[in-house]
């Protein structure tokens, strides 16, 4: 003897509905008539349920979840660094937007991150009194923040013989970025930038001449410190930063092992 089909019931703009199939409301479920929230009854429950509740129909929950997660198999494989674009102090050109700064330090404040930027760039901010000598700065390929004073860059941007940094303000600040190395979508060439406002939620990345959209999706390797520790994390851009200096990014399935380590950086 055949196996008669379980028959169910739903709640429809307060009505009653059915009998029906189980295919049936799978198919109401997959248009987005049914919910989690909707009522349905079949042989064996004492009352109502709403489909959230409903064990035997936990399937069409499972695949909502997968079907709203950002298609990880689109995602490029996993970074090899020898594709960065380094960079050297001595070789940068005037107006390439690729030295990030970081302001707080020199000021006795709050140490912020800012960029990229030019030479050209620079040399305005120096004019207006807004970095100085002992601002720090960094350009993919370096390991560590340095003082501007100290960079090869410092005559050019302050117009003048930069003044002596000690040793011991050498050795109190001695600082690394928190960097992040990018793909794009299936391209080859990966993108570096600055990471600041850290938190598990995301971030933002200071980098310039980047393709990225809103809505995209981006594979980062993640360098906390700028050490040869990493680890991989997907997110999506949120939004585009003032001035085309970078992007704000939502983290997505973030690892434990990401997230301890962005609790470990963060204290």
């Amino acid at each position: 003897m055949e196996k008669k089909m379980a028959q169910w019931y739903y709640v429809e703009k307060g009505e009653r509905v059915g009998p029906v199939e189980l295919e049936e409301v799978e198919v109401l479920f997959g248009k987005g008539k049914l919910t989690p929230d909707s009522y349905v009854w079949t042989k064996g429950f004492d009352n109502w349920k709403l489909i959230s509740e409903a064990t035997e129909l936990g399937h069409l929950l499972n695949k909502r979840v997968m079907d709203e997660l950002p298609p990880e198999l689109d995602m490029p494989p996993v970074i090899d660094d020898q594709h960065v674009v380094l960079y050297s102090w001595d070789d940068i050109k005037d107006d390439e937007k690729i030295i990030t700064i970081k302001i707080g330090l020199d000021r006795g404040m709050e140490e912020v991150e800012y960029g990229p930027f030019s030479v050209i760039d620079l040399q305005k901010a120096y004019q207006q009194n807004r970095i100085n000598e002992k601002t720090l700065a960094y350009i993919p390929g370096e390991n560590e923040w340095v003082f501007l004073a100290e960079t090869p860059i410092a005559k050019k941007v302050m117009g003048t013989v930069p003044p002596l940094i000690t040793d011991d303000e050498r050795r109190l600040n001695q600082r690394k970025p928190f960097v992040a190395r990018m793909f794009f979508h299936d391209s080859q060439q990966v993108f570096e930038g600055v990471c600041r406002d850290i938190s598990i939620g995301g971030m933002q990345v200071l980098v310039s001449n980047f393709p990225f959209n809103v809505g995209d999706e981006v594979t980062l390797n993640v360098h906390p410190e700028n050490t040869d520790y990493h680890f991989i994390a997907s997110g999506l851009v949120v939004r585009h930063l003032n001035e085309n200096q970078g992007f704000a990014l939502r983290f997505v399935n973030l690892s434990d092992e990401a997230e301890s380590s962005i609790k470990s950086y963060i204290g």
